[in-house]
């Protein structure tokens, strides 16, 4: 006899693995393996897969992490203010993301209006705000702007906004719609809908999908400093550029510290939603 764990693992994963019974179906398998064979072999081909250059460049790399050893600590008093303001940057490109996207996302969900046409055209906005990398938004910021932390956190909220609202929505079609019709059918407003029929329903998803976006953003404002856009990024260049490696490995450091830090925290105030409060 199978245990009833065996049966509900086979069950659970059968939609994704389903066993062939014809020879058709193992054919088809194998045309599939062959397709998915020669899609890896061409893209492999078009992005100049070369593992032999690899090889040949690790002398390179270790050239410079060799450089790198021991990281300079005595910069590690000037790197605090670039540190914070990366915080900074996060916090606040992430707050005006949410901000941005909870509207956005009540549009985009199907099952909260009739509007179709409406849905269909806010979901490919957020599509074409979401294809735009967090780079290419900051140096559009920084020339209007100019330089510093703002243009970062215009980047990361606008496009964190097509990420959370993408995220929000589809929490949203997943809801029970009882609640929802109980509401109307006691003459609820479509506001009183949403707050006591919906955000109950999808508050623990989006806090958790907010506090990973703001894991997301940590990193992203890293980056984003190479552009001009302020915080570590900005100093990890400069010590790149004036080839001083060892302040770079310093700043990787600290970089490493604050998304591992992040991490830790976003962990432990997610288990703390979702095992709910305490009696």
């Amino acid at each position: 006899m199978h245990s009833p764990t065996l049966n509900t693992q086979r069950d659970r994963w059968q939609w994704t693995a389903g066993r062939p019974e014809t020879t058709g179906g193992w054919l088809g398998y194998a045309a599939l393996a062959l397709a998915i064979g020669w899609v890896l072999h061409w893209s492999a081909g078009g992005a100049q897969m070369s593992w032999g250059e690899l090889a040949n460049g690790m002398p390179q790399i270790g050239d410079f992490l060799a450089r790198s050893v021991p990281p300079d600590l005595d910069i590690l008093p000037r790197l605090w203010a670039p540190a914070l303001e990366t915080i900074q940057i996060a916090i606040w490109g992430t707050l005006l993301s949410v901000i941005l996207a909870l509207p956005l996302s009540f549009v985009a969900a199907s099952n909260l209006h009739g509007w179709h046409w409406l849905r269909r055209t806010t979901r490919q906005f957020l599509n074409v705000v979401r294809s735009i990398n967090e780079l290419i938004l900051a140096l559009v910021f920084v020339s209007a702007v100019g330089l510093g932390p703002f243009p970062g956190v215009l980047a990361l909220a606008l496009h964190g906004m097509g990420m959370l609202a993408k995220f929000f929505a589809e929490a949203i079609e997943e809801i029970d719609d009882g609640p929802l019709q109980a509401l109307r059918s006691a003459g609820a407003s479509q506001l009183q809908v949403i707050a006591f029929g919906v955000v109950p329903q999808v508050i623990t998803a989006w806090i958790a999908v907010v506090l990973y976006r703001f894991e997301v953003n940590l990193r992203s404002a890293t980056v984003l400093g190479m552009v001009g856009a302020g915080g570590l990024g900005f100093e990890l260049v400069s010590s790149l550029k004036l080839f001083r490696y060892q302040e770079t490995a310093t700043c990787i450091i600290v970089i490493t510290v604050m998304v591992i830090a992040a991490d830790m925290v976003s962990n432990w105030l997610r288990n703390r939603i979702q095992q709910g409060p305490r009696h």
